[in-house]
């Protein structure tokens, strides 16, 4: 089964220790940085779409792109501002114009391939105005290292997921194979999915952005979570 296919809607339960309250105003001071006013903003890998919706709250219009329909079925079936969900291959990007911002939130990017990241960056930048900021955010090698073996389990009244994590040097890869047990009656429905995240490092994730066009690369963050924003350049 593809990632986020049986598993979209128990998500946004088991994400519920998220602070998206907190992770929206940390992007939505990125997007404005410098003075810059954003009407259209671009969310990828939205999933479910808890920050696309807070950030149309907030009276941006949102545009959501994301692989899984799943996802994307759960979040359209939220009430609220007007969102445009669009089910996209990230890698085959394809806006109907062009975007004042975007951004890419809790690690959507590790699930690309390295060749698939760069094409992403590069439709990014096609489809973002002159000046526009960029704005994600990408696990650690260390957090992905360290997850190497561990099992973790949420478990409540009728639902408990289990995950196992396999970290591969070789590949560059971070395995998640999740069990999700359903309660329906008296018995309980299994299904499985897994999940491959891939490793990248600050300097390799700048380079890339660099060579689609990007300029002003920063980078912050910590032991867990790398941040980069990046500013559409003129060619």
């Amino acid at each position: 089964m593809s990632a986020y296919g049986h598993l979209a809607q128990f998500y946004d339960r088991l994400t519920e220790d998220v602070d998206y309250k907190a992770l929206a105003g940390h992007y939505e001071r990125q997007i404005t940085q410098g003075g810059r006013q954003p009407k259209l903003v671009l969310d990828l890998a939205c999933g479910t779409g808890t920050l696309t919706r807070m950030l149309a709250e907030r009276g941006y219009q949102m545009i959501g792109a994301d692989a899984s329909a799943e996802m994307l079925a759960v979040g359209a079936a939220f009430g609220g501002p007007q969102i445009l969900y669009l089910q996209q291959d990230l890698t085959e990007l394809d806006l109907y114009g062009t975007v004042d911002a975007a951004i890419c939130t809790l690690d959507g990017l590790n699930y690309l391939p390295p060749d698939d990241l760069e094409q992403v960056l590069r439709r990014v930048f096609l489809f973002l105005n002159p000046g526009g900021v960029f704005a994600f955010d990408l696990n650690t090698p260390e957090k992905l290292k360290g997850l190497d073996s561990e099992i973790f389990c949420d478990e409540r009244e009728d639902l408990l997921c289990l995950w196992r994590c396999s970290f591969d040097a070789d590949k560059r890869t971070c395995r998640y194979d999740f069990d999700l047990f359903e309660k329906q009656g008296k018995y309980w429905l299994r299904n499985r999915e897994t999940h491959v995240q891939y490793v990248f490092v600050a300097d390799e994730v700048r380079e890339m952005l660099e060579r689609a066009g990007f300029a002003e690369v920063a980078v912050t963050g910590d032991a867990e979570r790398m941040f980069f924003t990046a500013i559409r350049r003129n060619r």
